[in-house]
Parts: C-alpha cells; sequence; structure tokens
C-alpha cells in the first residue's frame, strides 16, 4: 500500500492530467453527435477485432468438441441412407377391394456406429488401424469400416473397448466394387506399392471406362452398403495377356490423416453366412 501512494506522489501531475482528458473526451463524445458517432464507430470496430481474435483462439480450442459433434451429425445422416435398408421381398403385394397396396417392408440391414481412430499405420505392407469401439460398444470382426470420404477397411480383432482394423492398405484386404458409369464390377486390392493407390481388376476390355471415373462397392459385398467410394479411375493399364483392364484407383480415403471412422455392421450377415455354409455342406 505504501508503494502505491509513492507512486501516486511521484507521479501526480501526469495521473491528475489523465483524469481531466477522459473528463474531457467524455463530455465531448456525449455531448457531441458527430464525435458521439465517431467514436462509436471506433469503439465497435476495435471490439469487433478483438472479439474476432477471441473467437478464433476459442474456436481452435473448441476444435475436437466441432469435430465429434460432425461425427455424430453424419452419423445420423448416414444411417437414413436406403443402402441401409434391405425388402427381403418387394413382389408381394397386398389386394384390398381390387385396389393393390404394396405391403412390401423394407428391413434396415446396416446399423452404423462412430469411432475414433487412435493408431495408424501406412507404411507396411500390412497397414492396420486401431479404433477406440470394443465388442462393449458392438463391434466384432467382420465388420467393414468407412471413412468420411470412402471405405477404409475391416475389423479383424476385438478387445473390450478398442478393435483391430485391416486397412484397405494390406496386402490380404480384398473388396468387391463397380465402375458406376457401367455398373462392371471387379476385385479391389493394393500392391503394397503407394498409399495413394489400389488396384482393380476383372474388368472387360468391351467396359466403357475413362480416366476419373467413379468406383463404388456393390450390394455383393457384405461388409459395405451399396454405392460407398472406392476411389477414382486414375490410370487404364490394358492386360496384353487377358481380356481385361488392369485399373489404377486412387483411393478416396486419405490414409495417413484419418481421425474418424465408421463402424458398418451388417444385421443379416450372420442368417446369410449360416446359409451360405449350410448350402456348401449339403453339395460336399
Amino acid at each position: 500500500m505504501r508503494n502505491v501512494f509513492l507512486f501516486i506522489r511521484r507521479h501526480f501531475n501526469f495521473l491528475f492530467f489523465l483524469v481531466l482528458q477522459i473528463t474531457a473526451l467524455s463530455f465531448l463524445f456525449r455531448y457531441n453527435k458527430f464525435h458521439e458517432a465517431a467514436f462509436l464507430n471506433v469503439s465497435t470496430e476495435i471490439t469487433g477485432r478483438i472479439n474476432e481474435k477471441y473467437n478464433g483462439i476459442e474456436y481452435y480450442f473448441q476444435l475436437k468438441k466441432t469435430n465429434e459433434s460432425l461425427v455424430r451429425e453424419n452419423l445420423v445422416l448416414r444411417q437414413q441412407l436406403k443402402d441401409n435398408y434391405e425388402a427381403p421381398d418387394s413382389i408381394r403385394r397386398l389386394i384390398l377391394d381390387t385396389i393393390r397396396v404394396d405391403s412390401g417392408k423394407s428391413y434396415i440391414k446396416y446399423r452404423i456406429l462412430e469411432a475414433k481412430v487412435v493408431n495408424n499405420s501406412i507404411g507396411s505392407q500390412t497397414n492396420y488401424l486401431t479404433i477406440h469401439r470394443g465388442f462393449a460398444q458392438g463391434v466384432r470382426p467382420n465388420m467393414g469400416v468407412t471413412g468420411p470420404q470412402g471405405i477404409v477397411g475391416s475389423v479383424v480383432n476385438v478387445s473390450e473397448n478398442f478393435a483391430t482394423v485391416m486397412s484397405m492398405l494390406h496386402l490380404q484386404f480384398k473388396v468387391v466394387a463397380k465402375l458406376k458409369n457401367s455398373s462392371e464390377t471387379g476385385a479391389v486390392n493394393w500392391d503394397g506399392q503407394n498409399p495413394l493407390f489400389v488396384t482393380m481388376r476383372n474388368i472387360p476390355k468391351s467396359a466403357k471406362v475413362n480416366k476419373g471415373d467413379t468406383v463404388l462397392t456393390t450390394q455383393i459385398s457384405s461388409l459395405f452398403p451399396a454405392n460407398l467410394m472406392v476411389g477414382t479411375v486414375y490410370e487404364i493399364v490394358p492386360d496384353n495377356t487377358t481380356n481385361f483392364y488392369i485399373l489404377k484407383i486412387k483411393t478416396a480415403t486419405n490414409f495417413s490423416n484419418i481421425e474418424y471412422v465408421y463402424v458398418v455392421d451388417n444385421l443379416q450377415y450372420d442368417e446369410q453366412k449360416r446359409l451360405e455354409d449350410s448350402t456348401r455342406k449339403k453339395n460336399q
């Protein structure tokens, strides 16, 4: 306290001048409309710039919550995609008073779960991701995994709260895909070289395919709903030994910066697999 009084005593004249100056300016801005308007404009500009800087800083520290909110919103939208629903019988009809009414019901086939990526590799020929969801949250092996831009891989191992995902950048990962324009289907896998590209085979040379064509998943896959992005055609290589093209596909997913993914739960997978396994056993 003594130091405060000494400071005021030492700088009394300057402090008294500041008080008088502030008082004079307040009278000027309060009772003069022109100067009041000018002061308000300047103060508004300064306040706006300060708020802009503050909001920018606050937004930076809120990015995590913003991303999580967007992931949840995308999850709701993805769950509503029509490809997640499938009617087991679309031919049955109910006839009442000669009026034909479609009674076929569409049942949900795919359930979507969001998950955060906690580990990821792209430098090996057998790359995996680790996601923070396990069997306690409904994840099990043989579930497809997709990202905001395109497919990512499939679940191969699960613990209580984590799961390991075989990346599309894995030599053993394969998925059936189709060309959007011609609907020709082929097998997509990685050749172990460039992490930006995968290879699509078994596309006949009679098919119309161009650089930049979109490659999508098909309804044949048990891992993914139809029409999810796989990538785009980057290069068309004719195989001189066969009647098929080898297509170089630029992946839709950028595997170097994945933060969130969506796990695809095929609710009809077990029933389909039991039927197919039973059929194989009968024919052996």
